[in-house]
C-alpha cells in the first residue's frame, strides 16, 4: 500500500489505515484471515506435512548406483501426496537418467533429478507398474512387465529413445523393493 502512496513508512500506512477503520471506512472481508489466524494457520500447515527420508539415488537406465539406503536426508511434503495413510512404508530416491521421461506416474515423468516416492509395502510383480527393483545389489526404476510364458519379467524403459530392455530370470539375484507411487519435480529456481 505504502508504493502506491508514495509512503515509505510503514506506520504511517498503518495509522491511516487505523484511521479508516475506527470510522468505519474500511472493514475486513468476514472470510478474510487476519495476521495472528494467517500465522495459525501457516503452522498448522507446516505441522500437517511429513517426513519421507530420502535413501540414495536410483538409475532410470542401467543399474549402476548401488542400493545402499544411508539415510541423506527428508523431503517435507503433504500427506495428501502419498496414496496411503500409513506413511511408515515410503521412502524417497533421487532419480539419476533420463530413461522414463515417458513414464505417467500421476500424470509426471520421471527425469533426472526428480525424486521418487516409493511404497516398500508392495513388492509383487503382480501388483506394480513401476518398481524400484534391485539388480545385482544396484538400484533401478522401470516399468514391470511379466512373461509368464517364458517364467521371467521385463523391465522397460519409457522413453523418448530406445533402451533395452532388461530381462530377468526368477533365479536372478534381484528383488523389487517397491512400487513408485509419486514423483516429487525437481524444482528449477530462478535466479531472478
Amino acid at each position: 500500500i505504502g508504493k502506491e502512496i508514495e509512503v515509505k513508512n510503514a506506520a504511517t500506512v498503518k495509522y491511516h489505515l487505523d484511521q479508516l477503520k475506527n470510522k468505519n471506512l474500511l472493514k475486513r472481508p468476514a472470510n478474510m484471515l487476519g495476521l495472528e489466524q494467517f500465522k495459525e494457520s501457516l503452522i498448522k500447515s507446516w505441522e500437517a506435512l511429513i517426513n519421507v527420508p530420502v535413501l540414495g539415488t536410483a538409475n532410470c537406465g542401467a543399474p549402476l548406483s548401488i542400493a545402499n539406503e544411508l539415510l541423506e536426508g527428508y523431503l517435507r511434503i503433504s500427506p495428501k501426496l502419498l496414496p496411503d495413510s500409513d506413511q511408515s512404508h515410503f521412502f524417497a530416491l533421487k532419480a539419476e537418467g533420463n530413461s522414463m521421461n515417458m513414464a505417467s506416474i500421476n500424470g509426471q515423468s520421471i527425469e533426472d533429478g526428480d525424486y521418487v516416492i516409493v511404497d516398500n509395502s508392495k513388492t509383487d510383480p503382480q501388483q506394480v507398474k513401476y518398481a524400484l527393483s534391485i539388480i545385482d545389489g544396484c538400484a533401478n526404476i522401470k516399468r514391470v512387465v511379466l512373461d509368464s510364458n517364458n517364467e521371467r519379467i521385463t523391465l522397460v524403459s519409457e522413453y523418448t529413445e530406445e533402451h533395452n530392455p532388461i530381462y530377468i530370470h526368477k533365479d536372478d539375484d534381484f528383488l523389487i523393493n517397491g512400487s513408485v507411487v509419486e514423483v516429487i519435480k525437481n524444482p528449477v529456481i530462478s535466479s531472478q
